[in-house]
């Protein structure tokens, strides 16, 4: 059995000469056309990383050339984390919430002027606790391509590897603590109220950045369930007209704005 991946990158697609078979359960003869396709080989992501602790940036680096990305760069302060973006132009930067001089928010007000001056380029900043605050000056409407981490989660290289990538493509990601803190106070959330149990659940796992396959997973539901409840919480939060990932962006933003604060 060929591996059907690929063909949803693909470039070229052909169908070779058609052949006539029968085939057992089946009456008559029935035509079978074989497909070929050249898959797309798409290049992989180009990563800066910013954080003060050595140990944790050149740890990530590594983490992340193992998995075929390429890292162009790793900084230590808000001022080589520009110098770097302006330089190799990458598509996701990952940023410490934290970096001198004062250690408060530096990443946070870096990748807010990077959302500025290099809308191309998404930014993961990642953090050592939960505010749900810095979360929604991330992600405010429009924000696509950035994502909120706690530093405890680059252990498991599955979510790093997968908020880098949805990033990457235009999407955003939020952290699991933080998208528990919301759920929370999601009955009292304005628009969020007329959304059900599950598709409220759902649209957490959004937030999380999972794919529709992963929730499905996650859910033990499938794929077309989880497409179905996505299209209902669009369609309650009066997202109809914009582009898929755009959609999924604008709902994460709702969630984050009608929720409220810790």
């Amino acid at each position: 059995m060929p591996d059907l991946a690929g063909l949803e990158g693909a470039t070229d697609i052909w169908f070779d000469e058609g052949v006539e078979v029968e085939l057992r359960g089946l009456r008559g003869r029935h035509l079978l056309v074989p497909v070929r396709w050249e898959a797309r080989v798409r290049p992989p992501e180009r990563v800066v990383i910013a954080d003060d602790a050595a140990i944790v940036r050149d740890g990530v680096a590594a983490l992340l050339r193992e998995h075929g990305l390429d890292v162009v760069a790793a900084v230590g302060d808000a001022e080589g984390l520009h110098a770097a973006v302006d330089r190799h132009r990458p598509d996701v930067a990952i940023v410490d919430i934290r970096m001198p001089p004062s250690f408060t928010n530096e990443g946070l007000v870096a990748a807010e002027r990077l959302a500025v001056s290099h809308p191309e380029v998404g930014v993961l900043v990642l953090s050592q606790h939960i505010d749900v605050s810095y979360a929604e000056r991330l992600l405010r409407p429009g924000g696509a391509r950035g994502g909120y981490l706690l530093k405890d989660r680059i252990a498991d290289v599955d979510v790093l590897l997968e908020a880098v990538r949805r990033i990457a493509r235009g999407g955003c990601v939020v952290d699991p603590g933080v998208s528990a803190r919301l759920v929370e106070g999601a009955e009292a959330a304005g628009r969020l109220g007329e959304l059900s149990d599950r598709e409220r659940e759902v649209l957490a796992l959004v937030a999380e950045g999972l794919s529709n396959r992963a929730i499905a997973e996650r859910l033990v539901v499938t794929v077309r369930t989880v497409e179905t409840h996505i299209g209902q919480v669009f369609l309650k939060l009066g997202l109809r007209d914009e582009g898929a990932e755009h959609r999924r962006v604008a709902a994460v933003v709702t969630y984050l704005r009608a929720t409220g604060r810790p």
